[in-house]
Formats: structure tokens, sequence, C-alpha cells
């Protein structure tokens, strides 16, 4: 009949409101590492294009890569900032604050609305990444690009592992990992 109820839906499966806010928030996060991939692969290859790398520099460069692959993008980034990211966008998604909805890249990244130890690890963590960018600028060739190569392999495993979770949560699958919540509500 017309005036029945809408059949119910998946659990999990988010409306088109929540999908459009979670795909905002999680998109959004994928859009600042994917800017920085692609600001810093011209600089990591430029090593490898100029002939610069010695036999010191190529095991730098390939334990560079290795190193950052594993440590950032698997252990970091794929193990507990990548399931975040996605656990934070569906906590986000069924929420009517349109100031935490326009800043939901942020909010995804835990830069706000968090638990104390979240803020303060977030907060740290992009200041250590500030400071980090700064020294590594000062390096010159071809170190600063043994250094972004890992950087780039790094960020590029993340950003896929964001992806993965981002599929997995369109697909009903809950990230294995907490928003990180405070105790109020989010709106």
């Amino acid at each position: 009949m017309p005036f029945d109820d809408p059949p119910a839906r998946e659990p999990g499966v988010p409306n088109h409101a929540s999908l459009a806010i979670l795909t905002w928030g999680v998109l959004g996060v994928v859009a600042v590492l994917g800017s920085a991939i692609v600001r810093l692969l011209p600089i990591a290859l430029e090593p490898l294009r100029d002939g610069s790398l010695g036999a010191m520099h190529a095991v730098a460069y390939v334990a560079s890569i290795v190193v950052m692959g594993y440590s950032e993008g698997y252990r970091a980034f794929h193990r507990q900032y990548s399931p975040r990211v996605v656990a934070r966008g569906l906590a986000l998604a069924g929420s009517k604050n349109w100031a935490f909805v326009a800043a939901a890249p942020l909010f995804c990244m835990s830069l706000f609305h968090a638990t104390k130890r979240r803020l303060l690890a977030a907060w740290i963590v992009l200041a250590m990444v500030v400071v980090l960018v700064i020294l590594v600028k000062m390096l010159p060739q071809p170190w600063r690009g043994v250094i972004d190569a890992g950087v780039v392999v790094g960020l590029g495993i993340g950003t896929v592992s964001i992806l993965w979770y981002f599929v997995g949560a369109l697909r009903g699958s809950a990230p294995p990992v907490s928003a990180d919540l405070p105790d109020e509500p989010a709106g």
C-alpha cells in the first residue's frame, strides 16, 4: 500500500544525507593526503631522474620506502588512523549539527570533539608533521628525495587504507576501532 512504512534499511547502511556527510568527511581527509602526495612525489622522484643517488643514497631510498611504508602506512595509518577517520565519519553521519558537518574532514581527523587523549594525540601529531615538513624542506637533494619517497609511500598506503575502510563502511562493515568521541553528544 502507498502509505506503508518504507522498507527497513540494512543495519549500517546510511541514508542519502548521512552518506553525503560521511563522504564529505572521509573524502576531505583523502583530499588532504592526496594533495600532499601530489606535492611530494616530484621531489621524491627527482634523485631518480637526475641520477644523483649514489650507492649509499640508493640503500637509504629503499630503506626509507620500506620503513615508512610499514611504520607510517601500515602501523599508523592502516591499523589506527584510517579506521578511526571512517569511524568518526560514521558517527557524524547522522548529526544535525551543521557546524560539525561543515568541518567534517577536521572532525574525522579528530581535531575537535574527541576524547581528551585523542585530541592531544591529534594535535601533537599535527604539530610534529608541521615541524618535520619544515626541517625536511631544508635538506638538500638527494636526502630530501630519500625521505619524501618514504613519506609518499606511507601516505599512499594510508590513503588507500582510508578508502578501503570507507568502502567497507558503505557495505555495512564497522571499522575495528572506536571513534573516540567525548561523552557528550555531537548534536
